[in-house]
């Protein structure tokens, strides 16, 4: 049930909801990006997809598509497609994965193809065996990795790590097949991604038997790597057909909380963006054997977990640091008005009210999730009021974002969003909503009734 205040901003915002029929799941999800030259590559679930990037930016007026930025730029759709249609972008992403993601494809552009072919065709008749035991390339495991693949698999992983390392001189080419390995790992080991973790196949030995769970085929080294390389050269071949200039693309390693602060005020036209959602999804974890393979280790798992926008119950508090960089940036000013709208949000301080005394009665299965939800909408506050700061007049913001449930309390995550939003000064313009919603976890149907949760796209303009 929704409490007053909730109700309110309902009542508020009725009026520029509507559901926009062009849209559907797949088109806000990876799920449309699966047979996409390029956006094939790499399986990145929490992305969007190409085809709702290019209806965005369509929809968007000529005098706006100049300058994109996506704050939150996972696997880079956002960018690649923009550059596609004649937009420079710029990109803010902190995790490795990413940023990994990201500058290959953009090494792919500067790849010389021909020697790739010879390479790959090399690689599909020697015996990588021969090269396991050479070098320091070993896959190093990370605590809540160790046993994804079977044994014969990591011995073929390791070999080819090490033939890369040594005896390809080409760096880009070398940084291509490392990225063909690094794109079929849950491919080729027990484990698969699943929401907050990762799951364990029953096959692997550190599956304790308490979970059944098979994935299907595990497919082995060779027939995954030659596939992937196959797709690879195949979409590279015909992209260097085209010969198409494409606009730069600027890409930052960096928190989107300290980044956005110090990006130049009235430089961006136009942001296309789907920020983590309060859900409580760890891609640390389900990314984990992409970032062993990246060479994170424990203590900076737990760093890149901190550093990232408050989405898990493990995220700690970050309001003194954010403090203290704008104080030593002189805008305390600035600093205070984002606080100020953050406390006096109802809707929230009534969902946060209420989750608290779930917590004191025991009533959630967590008891960080009050400090995590509190922490997330005061990070996107933040997020929200640097946009307007940095988007031109009559600049245009587009994000995807999930409503979320918590012992049978719904956060309209999407209205919340919004009147911050209007609080920094966007006029909110319009929700386009799905024809259908998604239902909650089996726990929490179980507990307390089935709910549709909005999967919703925000227009805000400035």
């Amino acid at each position: 049930m929704n409490g007053k205040y909730r109700l309110e901003l309902e009542e508020k915002y009725k009026d520029k909801i509507s559901v926009n029929t062009n849209l559907n799941r797949q088109l806000v999800s990876f799920q449309a990006n699966k047979g996409l030259p390029f956006f094939r590559w790499f399986k990145y679930k929490e992305g969007f997809s190409a085809p709702l990037v290019n209806y965005l930016i369509d929809q968007t007026p000529a005098q706006r598509k100049k300058i994109l930025l996506d704050p939150f730029a996972g696997s880079g759709a956002a960018l690649f497609c923009a550059r596609e249609k004649g937009l420079k972008s710029v990109g803010i992403e902190v995790l490795p994965v990413g940023l990994f993601i990201i500058k290959t494809r953009l090494n792919a552009e500067k790849i010389n193809i021909d020697n790739l072919i010879k390479i790959s065709k090399k690689i599909k008749h020697i015996d990588l065996l021969d090269f396991e035991q050479e070098g320091n390339y070993r896959f190093t495991h990370l605590n809540i990795t160790r046993g994804a693949f079977p044994e014969d698999t990591e011995r073929y992983l390791n070999g080819f790590r090490n033939y890369c390392n040594q005896e390809v001189t080409d760096p880009i080419i070398k940084d291509l097949l490392l990225f063909a390995l690094f794109s079929i790992l849950e491919t080729i080991s027990f484990t698969r991604k699943d929401g907050q973790y990762l799951r364990w196949d029953d096959r692997a030995k550190k599956n304790d038997g308490s979970i059944k769970f098979n994935k299907g085929e595990i497919y082995s080294f060779k027939e995954a790597l030659s596939e992937k390389l196959d797709e690879i050269i195949f979409d590279i071949s015909i992209m260097k057909r085209e010969d198409k200039e494409r606009k730069e693309l600027t890409l930052y390693d960096d928190s989107v909380l300290y980044r956005l602060p110090i990006l130049t005020e009235n430089s961006i036209d136009i942001v296309i963006t789907s920020p983590p959602y309060c859900n409580r999804y760890d891609y640390t974890r389900t990314y984990a054997l992409e970032l062993a393979f990246l060479g994170v280790n424990n203590e900076a798992l737990k760093e890149f977990r901190q550093s990232q926008l408050t989405s898990t119950v493990e995220n700690r508090e970050k309001f003194e640091q954010l403090k203290d960089f704008y104080l030593k940036k002189d805008r305390a000013v600035d600093f205070e008005r984002i606080c100020q709208s953050f406390a006096s949000q109802n809707a929230l301080a009534e969902i946060l009210a209420i989750l608290e005394s779930y917590k004191t009665d025991n009533k959630l299965n967590n008891s960080n999730i009050v400090r995590m939800v509190k922490n997330y909408f005061f990070e996107m506050c933040l997020v929200i009021f640097e946009m307007f700061r940095i988007i031109k007049k009559d600049g245009i913001v587009y994000m995807v974002n999930d409503n979320v449930r918590y012992a049978g309390e719904t956060i309209p995550v999407d209205l919340i969003l919004s009147d911050f939003a209007e609080a920094a000064g966007f006029n909110v313009d319009k929700f386009w909503i799905l024809g259908n919603g998604k239902g909650n976890s089996s726990q929490q149907m179980g507990s307390h009734g089935r709910e549709n949760l909005i999967k919703c796209l925000y227009v805000w303009k400035k």
